[in-house]
């Protein structure tokens, strides 16, 4: 019974055992069928004989500018801070804040009554040492009359005398032109035509001409000066340019919108660079007809050093950035792709242009470079921009070196 026993239980712990075994039996004949065969999912690029669609575009020629970009801030082109050059009682305000002015108009007056007594003063002064001067040239032409009746000494003495009063006038007349334009300063006016800011001191109050505040500050706005900096490698073919033309264009351009807010003229090149930065200052002059630009404020700045006459160009997104710097994939006639290698100048919009690699009228292809290597097969599949566009469904690009 109990050999028995011990069987019937070795029996029963067999069969789950079996069924494990058989169920793995199973899973195994579905799954090795299927391994090391190839990728025939519909639609899954990547396969031997499947091409990937991309989109193309063709390598063609046009002018292109070459500019050069930075940062700059917006400097009124002269700035004035106006201030008394006497001392006195401001007692008449004649300009409002905001006001535009011209170079000559009156923005205020000092108490001028001190001044204008000290001018008169000045002016008795003189008349009274005139009229003594009058005396002793009637006295020298006497004594000179009477000749041998009069001692030279006493011609000597009154000629001398004569000599003093007439430096008195002198000195007269120099006192009368101090009191004069002490008398003027009291009248202050604009010393440049420009845009009035904050008003600094009230009617009524006590001004010197040590004050350090003044009483307003003008700046011109019309024109007005961007100061920008540029790397100082960038200095030989701006003063080529220079020497060439004599003049460059300077755009500003809005750093939100990139909208493009005046033009301008490149007016100076610093005489130094700046050691610290390793850059060069430069300023350039804006009419700001409109007044868009505002002292103080930022804007793109965009040189523009040349325009490449019939440069080679294609869309930018067809250019990638390797291990080895940029390259390209070039669609063959065969409809396979060629990855090579190209010389970048300048990227301008959503154009590139090519100093090497590629040749006019080549395609290249635009979207879809992530699913390629070289010697892929590919289908066109769309339309792009830039250059002559080409592809689109069912559509071949045309040219030298399109695919056929």
């Amino acid at each position: 019974m109990r050999v028995q026993d011990m069987v019937g239980k070795i029996g029963r712990h067999r069969v789950p055992v079996a069924l494990a075994l058989l169920a793995v039996a199973v899973a195994a004949a579905l799954v090795l069928p299927s391994l090391g065969k190839p990728d025939k999912i519909a639609g899954k690029p990547g396969g031997p004989d499947r091409p990937v669609p991309v989109v193309v575009a063709q390598a063609a020629r046009k002018d292109v500018p070459i500019y050069l970009d930075a940062l700059g801030t917006v400097q009124a082109y002269n700035t004035v801070t106006v201030r008394s050059r006497v001392d006195g009682e401001l007692v008449e305000v004649l300009f409002k804040e905001g006001q535009d002015v011209k170079a000559g108009d009156v923005l205020a007056q000092i108490d001028p009554r001190t001044y204008r007594a000290q001018y008169q003063q000045a002016q008795a002064a003189r008349d009274k040492d005139f009229a003594q001067l009058e005396a002793a040239r009637r006295d020298l032409a006497r004594y000179v009359s009477l000749g041998d009746r009069v001692t030279g000494q006493s011609v000597d003495t009154q000629r001398a005398l004569v000599r003093q009063l007439e430096a008195t006038v002198r000195l007269d007349e120099a006192a009368i032109s101090n009191a004069k334009t002490m008398l003027s300063y009291t009248v202050i006016t604009a010393p440049i035509d420009g845009r009035a800011g904050i008003r600094l001191v009230d009617r009524g109050n006590q001004v010197r001409a040590s004050d350090a505040t003044g009483l307003v500050t003008l700046t011109q706005v019309q024109p007005i000066s961007v100061i920008f900096t540029l790397p100082q490698q960038s200095l030989p073919a701006i003063t080529d340019r220079l020497r060439e033309d004599g003049r460059l264009s300077v755009l500003a351009l809005r750093p939100e919108t990139r909208a493009l807010v005046d033009t301008g003229e490149l007016e100076l090149v610093d005489n130094q660079i700046d050691q610290t930065t390793g850059t060069i200052k430069l300023k350039a002059v804006m009419p700001n007809a409109e007044r868009r630009l505002w002292p103080g404020g930022f804007v793109n700045v965009r040189l523009l050093l040349s325009v490449r006459q019939g440069g080679l160009v294609i869309p930018s997104p067809a250019v990638q950035r390797g291990p080895q710097g940029s390259y390209v994939f070039v669609v063959k006639p065969d409809r396979t792709v060629e990855m090579r290698p190209v010389a970048v100048a300048t990227v301008e919009a959503d154009q590139v242009l090519l100093d090497a690699g590629v040749e006019e009228g080549e395609t290249v292809v635009v979207d879809g470079v992530a699913k390629l290597a070289q010697g892929s097969r590919v289908v066109f599949g769309g339309e792009a921009g830039g250059g002559k566009g080409n592809g689109g469904p069912g559509k071949e690009p045309e040219g030298r070196g399109a695919a056929q």
